[in-house]
């Protein structure tokens, strides 16, 4: 089995930014202990930017402006990588470092060469240690927490277990910080519970993570989509990797993988692209795309925002204004409005019957 291991800024570094050596020789420990019962893993780490706080001397917390932050990571990634090395060393294995940004699954090329790279390293037996390359990530296309990094990464390497790590038991019925009732769901099967539990999350937990609950609910749901079952559970728990494998309760919360799996480019399409604008339909188009899987004819479109070209990926929006699905536009902004409403027949010449072909269309389950 393939697995793939998150864990957070506020799980492996100290509130200063000093990276805590025993998280990391703690994960390392059970990562080892994995692949000795024959699994292959993948870790997904933040810290580089925590990593880097004290040694640049912000000891007055996590600073906001994107230059600085990366400055921070690029301290700060080497740091957090030697001790990786050390730990995992001393097992025996060998770690190796992949930074992706989000073009390495926006762009299919990319896609598939960051898969072949991740999936040879496997092969020889190396961990890869993967982050997002915050050091020199355009802050307009940026994922900003590696929760969903570490979702798509399953996806990309065919992992059948993605584990989430955290500073709780998993996800609470409530905040379990305001609400002494608050208790930890163990399982999780219906998606639409997923997103209204990221709701009530809220962001970050501490001012030197990104993440937070709702992010790692984001994340589970795209993991659930691509057929991979996800643990979120506390990462200083003992043994949490060995009992996540294993299947059994109280790991923390388990979220089912799905049955009918989204295949990658609808995967891709859903949750990696980045939406240019939004496309609004009427209540006809809506139940056609949900309920027949059809294609958005020109006919069923009310409305438009947002500049895009062909290619390009917008949100889907139905009358109630709630978003619906994403998908690949045909025609662009500039000449949306000579095709909004029209019947096929009506259309100007050379202008597409589908104006979103359903094999470029995710319907988004919540």
């Amino acid at each position: 089995m393939i697995v793939v291991v998150k864990i957070g800024t506020s799980s492996i570094t100290e509130a200063d930014g000093t990276i805590r050596a025993e998280a990391v020789a703690k994960l390392s420990g059970e990562v080892a202990a994995a692949v000795a019962d024959g699994h292959q893993a993948v870790v997904v780490s933040s810290g580089a930017i925590g990593a880097g706080l004290p040694v640049l001397g912000f000891d007055q917390g996590r600073p906001r402006d994107s230059v600085t932050l990366q400055a921070l990571s690029a301290v700060g990634q080497s740091r957090l990588m030697a001790l990786y090395q050390e730990r995992l060393g001393g097992y025996g294995l060998v770690c190796g470092q992949v930074l992706l940004a989000p073009r390495d699954f926006l762009e299919r090329p990319q896609y598939l060469h960051a898969q072949r790279t991740l999936n040879r390293l496997l092969k020889l037996g190396v961990v890869p240690i993967v982050n997002e390359n915050d050091a020199v990530a355009d802050d307009a296309i940026r994922w900003g927490d590696n929760d969903r990094i570490a979702a798509l990464v399953a996806h990309m390497v065919g992992a059948e277990l993605l584990v989430l790590l955290t500073d709780t038991e998993g996800v609470h019925t409530a905040d379990p910080r305001s609400d002494a009732d608050a208790r930890v769901i163990e399982e999780i099967t219906d998606l639409s519970l997923l997103e209204e539990l990221a709701g009530a999350a809220g962001g970050a937990g501490t001012d030197r993570g990104s993440g937070g609950m709702a992010s790692k609910l984001a994340a589970a749901r795209i993991a659930s989509l691509s057929g991979v079952r996800t643990v979120i559970g506390a990462a200083q728990r003992d043994r949490i990797v060995a009992d996540a494998l294993a299947g059994g309760p109280g790991a923390g919360t388990t979220v089912a993988a799905q049955p009918q799996r989204l295949s990658a480019r609808k995967l891709w399409i859903g949750f990696a692209m980045v939406p240019s604008g939004t496309v609004r339909v009427d209540a006809g188009a809506r139940r056609a795309m949900v309920e027949r899987g059809a294609s958005l004819l020109a006919i069923g479109i009310t409305g438009f925002e947002g500049v895009f070209q062909p290619g390009d990926a917008v949100d889907v929006r139905g009358p109630d204004d709630q978003v619906f699905a994403r998908g690949l536009m045909e025609v662009s902004s500039d000449d949306m409005n000579s095709v909004v409403g029209l019947r096929s027949d009506a259309l100007p010449p050379g202008a597409p019957d589908e104006v979103i072909h359903r094999d470029s269309l995710t319907v988004l389950p919540w």
